[in-house]
């Protein structure tokens, strides 16, 4: 996996390695063309046993933004307590801080994630979540108005809703604006949510304004659902024009 990391491009410096515990997984189980079923076997894993000090060093050397995942807290208690430590001491150094909710009812209960996850969107300047996600950063049963207008005044500056085939909403203090899915031929539907996110943050990290980030992430969304794997068929930068202007079955020679 390090030397998958590498060939990405991604640096590994401050990856540790657990010597005693196993590398999580996550299993794909393709049931039928619509249905995947997914099975976790992380509970003793490395990962699960991150805790503040592994965090420190990598915070202290300076990131441009803090990605965060509703994932991580819900893995053990040191995982929760490391994870609203780094979003503190982001938050203190001025480091932006993305929270993607990502809810998983396998490995926590609604309930239990809104407890840690409401308070921890509070250090946030993007909360990203999907429709039936919002809940979980502010009051049980409220509407996305009322969810998004709490998060915006709690300090959020973008709350994306993802949408699916729908699109997505950007909400800001300026207003809202919507973003239409390109259409695609959906091969497989996992990764999309992470796709979108990354592609969001690319173009921040490039200057875009808001219309252009929500067009890379609706760009790299279609790439991943469009493409077997988690991320295998997500675009370089030379290739994110591909899907603009062609239609299903043709050739580029």
């Amino acid at each position: 996996m390090l030397r998958q990391l590498r060939a990405e491009g991604v640096a590994v410096d401050g990856v540790t390695r657990d010597p005693d515990r196993p590398t999580g997984l996550m299993f794909l189980e393709r049931r039928t063309a619509d249905l995947t079923r997914v099975r976790y076997h992380r509970a003793g894993s490395a990962g699960s046993a991150l805790d503040v000090d592994d965090l420190r060093a990598p915070l202290a050397a300076g990131a441009r933004v803090l990605h965060l995942s509703g994932i991580t807290p819900a893995l053990s208690d040191t995982a929760r307590a490391a994870t609203r430590w780094a979003a503190e001491a982001a938050v203190a150094a001025r480091i932006p801080v993305c929270l993607d909710v990502n809810h998983r009812d396998r490995l926590w209960s609604r309930d239990t994630a809104r407890e840690v996850l409401t308070p921890l969107a509070g250090h946030a300047s993007i909360v990203v979540a999907s429709a039936d996600e919002l809940d979980l950063v502010g009051d049980p049963g409220a509407d996305e108005s009322t969810v998004v207008a709490d998060l915006l005044r709690r300090g959020v500056d973008t709350v994306l809703v993802k949408l699916g085939a729908d699109g997505a909403r950007a909400h800001t203090r300026d207003g809202v604006r919507h973003a239409e899915a390109l259409t695609v031929t959906a091969v497989d539907a996992v990764g999309a949510g992470d796709a979108f996110t990354a592609g969001y943050l690319s173009g921040w990290f490039d200057g875009l304004d808001l219309a252009g980030r929500l067009r890379r992430a609706a760009t790299l969304g279609a790439f991943a659902v469009s493409s077997p794997g988690d991320w295998e068929g997500l675009p370089r930068r030379a290739e994110l024009s591909l899907l603009d202007g062609h239609e299903a079955g043709d050739v580029l020679r």
